[in-house]
C-alpha cells in the first residue's frame, strides 16, 4: 500500500492531509458523503456518483475486498474516494482482489488516513462543495494553486452527466418466467440490480441510450417506460424530459427512480432544486403515505422535486391530478410522486437497494401491477 502523501482540499479552504491510496495524481469534483456501513463496491460502481468525490463515513473500508458479482455497472464512476482506515488485507470468502488494487487499476485517485468525521461535519453544516485530491506531483503544488484549481472546477448545477454514463447502443435483459412484454428502460446511469429486478417481474428489458428519441422508444412497441437513476442536474436534461412528456401524452405506463423521479417532476411541470448536502447512503427513513409504512431506504441524490407535500394538486403541465406519495422523514423532502390521471409514478430512492435494505422492492411489483391493469383496460 502506497504511503505517498496526499491532500484533500475543499473550496472553503479546508485541507486534510493523508496518504495516497489507489491511483496517484489530481482529481476534481463535488465532494459528498455516503453513510452506508456496507456496500462500498456498489457505491463505487453506481453511475449516479459520476462527477463526485465520495467520502465514506464508515471508518473501515475495503475489508471484504472486491468481486465480480456485485458491480452495479461496467466500471467505477466516482471522481475520487476518501476513507479513514483502508483494509490492509481483505478477508472474505467472496473476495477476488483488494479494493486498492482495483482503484489503482481503474485510475481512481483516492486518499486515506484523513478524519472523515470532520469532513462530513463540514459538508453537513456548510453543504456539499467542490474539492480536489492531490497526490504525487500534484502534492508538491503550492497550496494556493491547489485551491485555485478546485475553485476553477465545475459545480454540479447545469451539468448533463447522464449521457456520459449511459450505454451507447441498446442491450436486452430477457424476462424471467412468463414474459409480460417489452419494457423500454432509458439508461441515465442504471444499476444492474434494477435490471434484474425488472426482468424478474416478467419484463423483456430493453436498455436504451439516454439520447434515445420518443420514436425509438415507441418502435419497440413497449408495454411501459422506465427512467433510471443517474448523475447531474435534472434541469439540464431537457431532451429526456421532452421524451417523457410525449410518453405521458399517450398514457404509456411509467416508473422512475431517483433521477427518473426528478425528471417525472419536471415533465409534470414542477421545478427541481439542489439540496444543500443531499441524501447518500442506505439508512434513510421514508414514509409511504398510502400505507403509513416507514421504509429504510437507499439514496443517492443531490437534487429534489419542488412540489406540495400535502394534498392533491393539478399538474402545472396539464397532466391532471398529482400527489406526493413518499416523504423523507429526516427533512420532509419529496421522495415520490404519483399521477392520478395518467399511469405514472416514481420514487426518489433506490428500491433495488444492493447491498440493502430491501424494504422497497414492492415498488417493482406495484409497477408490474400498473402495467397489467393498463393492459386489461386496453383489452376492454
Amino acid at each position: 500500500m502506497s504511503r505517498a502523501r496526499a491532500v484533500l482540499v475543499l473550496e472553503n479552504g479546508a485541507r486534510f492531509e493523508g496518504y495516497a491510496w489507489g491511483a496517484v495524481g489530481e482529481t476534481l469534483g463535488e465532494v459528498v458523503f455516503s453513510t452506508g456501513m456496507t456496500g462500498y463496491q456498489e457505491t463505487l460502481t453506481d453511475p449516479s456518483y459520476a462527477g463526485q468525490i465520495v467520502v465514506m463515513t464508515a471508518p473501515h473500508i475495503g475489508n471484504t475486498g472486491m468481486n465480480d458479482e456485485d458491480p452495479e455497472s461496467r466500471q467505477i464512476w466516482v471522481e475520487g474516494f476518501v476513507v479513514r482506515d483502508p483494509a490492509r488485507v481483505p478477508s472474505n470468502f467472496r473476495s477476488q482482489r483488494s479494493l486498492d488494487s482495483v482503484l489503482e487499476h481503474q485510475g481512481v485517485i483516492s486518499i486515506s488516513g484523513v478524519d472523515t468525521r470532520a469532513i462530513t461535519l463540514i459538508l453537513r453544516e456548510a453543504g456539499v462543495m467542490r474539492g480536489g485530491i492531490f497526490s504525487g506531483e500534484a502534492w508538491e503544488l503550492d497550496p494556493d494553486e491547489q485551491l485555485n484549481r478546485v475553485l476553477a472546477g465545475p459545480g454540479m448545477e447545469g451539468q448533463n452527466l447522464a449521457e456520459g454514463v449511459s450505454v451507447s447502443q441498446m442491450r436486452v435483459v430477457p424476462a424471467v418466467g412468463d414474459a409480460l412484454g417489452r419494457l423500454a428502460v432509458l439508461d441515465l446511469g442504471v444499476k444492474e440490480s434494477t435490471l434484474h429486478q425488472l426482468a424478474a417481474r416478467g419484463f423483456d428489458v430493453h436498455v436504451l441510450p439516454a439520447t434515445a428519441s420518443f420514436a425509438e422508444v415507441m418502435s419497440l412497441e413497449p408495454v411501459a417506460l422506465f427512467f433510471s437513476n443517474g448523475p447531474g442536474d435534472p434541469a439540464a436534461s431537457t431532451a429526456q424530459v421532452a421524451l417523457l412528456t410525449e410518453a405521458l401524452k399517450v398514457s404509456l405506463p411509467f416508473f422512475g427512480i431517483c433521477f427518473g423521479n426528478q425528471l417525472l417532476g419536471r415533465a409534470l411541470g414542477f421545478d427541481t432544486y439542489k439540496l444543500s448536502y443531499g441524501h447518500r447512503g442506505i439508512n434513510q427513513p421514508v414514509l409511504d403515505k398510502a400505507t403509513g409504512r416507514i421504509e429504510i431506504t437507499a439514496h443517492n441524490h443531490g437534487f429534489a422535486v419542488q412540489a406540495p407535500v400535502e394534498g392533491i394538486v393539478e399538474s402545472p403541465a396539464g397532466f391532471g391530478r398529482v400527489e406526493v406519495s413518499h416523504v423523507g422523514l429526516n427533512d420532509n423532502v419529496v421522495e415520490g410522486l404519483r399521477a392520478l390521471d395518467v399511469p405514472a409514478f416514481s420514487v426518489q430512492y433506490h428500491p433495488e437497494a444492493a447491498a440493502g435494505p430491501h424494504d422497497s422492492t414492492y415498488l417493482f411489483d406495484r409497477f408490474r401491477d400498473l402495467v397489467v391493469s393498463q393492459g386489461k383496460k386496453g383489452d376492454q
